[in-house]
């Protein structure tokens, strides 16, 4: 086993587990960038790594109570079809085509900046939010938002296995701005198990998990995220995702160029 895959899969799993952030957005570059791996395989992989790796964080959230479990399940309603159709779509079009994988990453570069926005800006919608109550979702139209949401993250996680954490972690704050941080971060991490998991399936379905590379990950990132989940009321949050943003502005300028 590769120590640098181990000391990646650790690190990654660290983040992911105190801010439910820096999944996708940060394992799918690094794959790609640093390690020359295909983006589609670097796509798969990284789904059923984040399905184990989150399956382990959201054990730790709910040991410590701070998991929307009515709030997960809407979001599956959303996120697991939407995730089944859009593996069906790649198969379809032929996901491991040359022009394919390009798509794949221009996606990737593409969600990566999302994630940044998301990231930069989450403070800011927060206090609009709370400045408008009255613009608040409530009751039928929140439920709907949060199914629908889920179907556009299920969507985007499945092509580019980037959006689960910090722009579903934004969606969160937006249609639940009464949501404390640390439960954000379990409600997050705890939606993404089935959702990534079904895409890790579709992705297992076209070839693209290099298994290999997943077990290597693992080795790293299951006990990244338990610390992470247990300690993530002790890191100032701002400097994490201060650097977290700087980070990933760096890989989509490379994805794209």
């Amino acid at each position: 086993m590769d120590l640098s895959f181990i000391a990646s899969g650790f690190g990654v799993g660290l983040l992911v587990g105190m801010t439910g952030v820096g999944g996708g957005s940060l394992m799918t570059p690094i794959l790609t960038l640093l390690f020359g791996v295909s983006p589609s395989v670097a796509v798969g992989t990284d789904l059923a790594f984040a399905a184990v790796t989150k399956s382990a964080g959201t054990f730790t959230h709910r040991l410590r109570g701070t998991v929307r479990w009515d709030i997960v399940r809407l979001l599956c309603l959303g996120a697991v079809p939407a995730a089944i159709v859009a593996a069906i779509g790649l198969k379809q079009f032929g996901a491991l085509d040359k022009e394919i994988g390009q798509l794949i990453r221009y996606s990737i570069a593409g969600s990566v900046l999302l994630t940044v926005v998301a990231i930069l800006f989450r403070s800011k919608m927060l206090a609009w939010i709370n400045a408008h109550p009255e613009r608040q979702l409530q009751g039928r139209a929140l439920s709907t938002a949060t199914v629908v949401s889920g179907a556009v993250l299920g969507t985007l996680v499945t092509i580019s296995s980037i959006g689960a954490g910090a722009i579903g972690a934004t969606l969160l704050v937006m249609l639940y701005p009464r949501l404390s941080a640390a439960e954000v971060a379990g409600t997050d991490i705890a939606y993404a198990v089935p959702l990534t998991a079904v895409a890790a399936v579709g992705h297992w379905w076209l070839g693209s998990i290099d298994w290999m590379l997943l077990l290597t990950l693992l080795v790293g990132s299951v006990p990244g995220i338990t610390i992470g989940s247990w300690f993530a009321r002790a890191v100032p949050e701002r400097v994490l995702r201060g650097l977290l943003a700087a980070t990933l502005t760096a890989v989509a300028a490379k994805l794209l160029a």
